[in-house]
């Protein structure tokens, strides 16, 4: 009988092993792989007006979500799957499978080259302020920051936390907030002098204000402000990427692409130009 047990028992803990073991193949799965088989593909974002967001029945909005759906239509591939998440968890996410894609309109940086694979550019983002109306305390650029010993709001994990260290601004007049709504708030209330992020969105900001705010000139940023855009993947998902990157190459800046993305205020202007991933994650 204790022979029957022993081997009932080793017989379970095979089936255990060998489901386990199946489980695992399943998580392993890639993208590509994933996306062959016809499951769709999740695509992560935040609440960032006008680069994606959710509309009002949480469908996908805002003009990377736009450019990203359109390449993947490109490449053969129609399931999607949104969602939504606070910016601070969009790399986090990711990297823990939540989603497979990350299409927020995430500057591409340095710091997050280390952590997920970005696809090539796919606009030009400058950074602007939101301040009071006449911009009492003369803020223009992160130095003007500094002079004018100025609070700044920023999202969690926005560049411009890094910009503005890099700058000389010390981190306790650096207030960060889940994103542009509170960045929008604190603002109004007076409890910081000036909100940060890219233009695209203090801008939108500033013209849904009802003159509570205004955005500053963009052209007072350095070019050292400027940034890039991609599309961010796993570091595993490199095949897929490859593809979605040659899709893309055939998309990005014909008639068809500005046009699906126009009424998000993304214009020719905004078009990368030459930079390369390669060179952005180098050199920002």
């Amino acid at each position: 009988m204790k022979s029957i047990l022993l081997k009932g028992v080793a017989a379970l803990g095979l089936a255990a092993l060998a489901l386990a073991s199946a489980a695992g193949s399943a998580g392993a799965q890639s993208l590509l792989e994933k996306a062959d088989k016809g499951e769709p593909i999740r695509i992560g974002f935040a609440n960032e007006i006008p680069f994606a967001y959710p509309a009002d029945d949480g469908s996908p909005k805002g003009f990377v979500n736009v450019f990203t759906i359109a390449v993947l239509k490109k490449m053969g591939y129609e399931k999607i799957e949104p969602v939504q998440t606070e910016w601070g968890g969009l790399i986090p996410g990711l990297n823990a499978d939540r989603f497979d894609i990350v299409t927020g309109g995430m500057n591409i940086l340095a710091s997050r080259c280390e952590n997920i694979a970005f696809s090539e550019p796919m606009a030009t983002v400058g950074d602007g302020f939101i301040v009071a109306p006449g911009n009492p305390k003369k803020i223009g650029d992160y130095k003007s920051l500094v002079d004018n010993n100025a609070i700044m709001v920023t999202g969690a994990g926005y560049s411009n936390i890094e910009a503005a260290k890099a700058a000389g601004v010390p981190e306790a007049s650096i207030m960060q907030v889940p994103g542009p709504t509170e960045i929008l708030a604190a603002v109004k209330a007076g409890r910081a002098d000036a909100g940060a992020g890219t233009y695209f969105t203090m801008k939108q900001l500033a013209d849904a204000s009802g003159g509570a705010v205004e955005a500053t000139d963009p052209a007072a940023m350095p070019e050292s402000s400027f940034n890039w855009a991609g599309i961010g993947f796993r570091k595993a998902d490199q095949a897929f990427l490859d593809k979605f990157n040659a899709a893309m190459k055939e998309y990005i800046g014909t008639d068809e692409m500005l046009a699906a993305v126009a009424e998000y205020g993304y214009g020719k202007g905004s078009l990368p130009g030459d930079k390369t991933t390669e060179w952005v994650c180098a050199n920002r």
